[in-house]
């Protein structure tokens, strides 16, 4: 039997990709039902689109579902949550977790009380070649990781009104850096854990009413290994996606994000690729690069199925979903204070 989800705020347009899989997979067993929203105009014109009904209020659609997709504002997220899983509904957010701590403790509470399945919808986690990465970096293929280095960027600068978008409102999701630094910076702690502090710095560079649009972050581990984030918001072309720095090789992977996806590229240059001493050349991992970035958004409906099946576990817990929160909140104290920041630093629930 279909399982019946339901959509609960369609402001992140992802779901309308990966919506549409569930729509043209009915052998993944997802019956979509319908869609609720705040924005009346937006719910209209995305249930349209996805052919499913438009509900008036929350609480209706839940009637109507066993498990729903929270693609909300990300100011909205806690409340959402607190809703499904009272009706218990399982659950699968979408990144941004919450605005704050605060709000990510309501969250996990809520499901714990419940005992309803969540997950955060984290791309990074279930893309092929960081996959691969992971298994390289944690079978010892590269020897000890002493530095690892991620570029990710997209070019809101050159977005017509991105400075009026959701995403750029601090009442609904911060700023532009909270919003897509989640990414990989989740992804550092779906590779390696959390670490113990945090160094950061951020940036205005193209628009003043599009805040942090520049940031760069350097996370330390006990064992002194250094993880770095540099995110770009003003970027308009790279190739570089992922370094990977161990005692007995390298990784290496390009094209792994919207920046550089899309751009032409060298003939016969890997997607994703390492070098381990004693070896005579790089080798191919043999995983393509997608050719557009919207690939990777689509990808994400077989896993997220498989969740809503019950056939898998979280993409991400509750619990790695603070965690990472806490990581991107540690950037913000960081940067304020111009100090490193303890991951478990109790300010960080002075960021509001």
């Amino acid at each position: 039997m279909a399982i019946k989800v339901g959509i609960l705020g369609l402001a992140h347009g992802h779901v309308m990709t990966y919506g549409k899989k569930w729509i043209e997979h009915p052998e993944w067993n997802i019956e979509l039902v319908g869609g609720w929203d705040h924005d009346t105009k937006r719910r209209d014109d995305s249930v349209s689109a996805l052919g499913i009904r438009a509900y008036d209020t929350p609480e209706a659609l839940l009637a109507d579902v066993d498990a729903v997709v929270i693609s909300s504002e990300t100011s909205f997220h806690a409340e959402l949550t607190e809703l499904a899983a009272a009706a218990g509904k399982d659950i699968l957010c979408y990144k941004p977790m919450a605005l704050t701590l605060e709000e990510a403790d309501r969250m996990v509470a809520a499901v714990e009380a419940s005992g309803v399945r969540f997950t955060l919808g984290y791309q990074m986690r279930v893309d092929p070649q960081n996959i691969r990465m992971k298994e390289l970096v944690h079978d010892g293929t590269i020897g000890n990781i002493c530095h690892y280095r991620r570029r990710h960027g997209l070019s809101t600068h050159t977005w017509a009104n991105f400075d009026t978008a959701w995403h750029t409102q601090e009442h609904y999701n911060r700023d532009i850096f909270a919003d897509d630094s989640a990414h990989p910076i989740d992804m550092i702690n779906w590779m390696f854990g959390v670490p113990e502090t945090v160094s950061c710095e951020m940036t205005t560079m193209a628009n003043l009413k599009i805040k942090n649009d520049n940031g760069v972050a350097l996370f330390r581990y006990g064992n002194g290994m250094i993880a770095e984030i540099t995110c770009s918001f003003t970027c308009t072309a790279s190739e570089i996606t992922t370094e990977i720095y161990g005692t007995k090789g390298s990784i290496q992977q390009y094209y792994g994000d919207a920046v550089s996806t899309g751009l032409p590229r060298p003939a016969g240059q890997p997607g994703l690729k390492y070098y381990v001493l004693g070896d005579s050349d790089w080798t191919d991992s043999g995983i393509p690069s997608p050719a557009v970035h919207g690939e990777r958004i689509a990808a994400q409906g077989e896993f997220f199925a498989q969740f809503f099946r019950g056939e898998r576990g979280p993409i991400c817990s509750v619990y790695e979903a603070r965690d990472s929160l806490k990581m991107v909140l540690a950037c913000y104290l960081s940067a304020r204070e111009g100090r490193r920041v303890r991951i478990d630093d109790p300010a960080l629930y002075g960021i509001l």
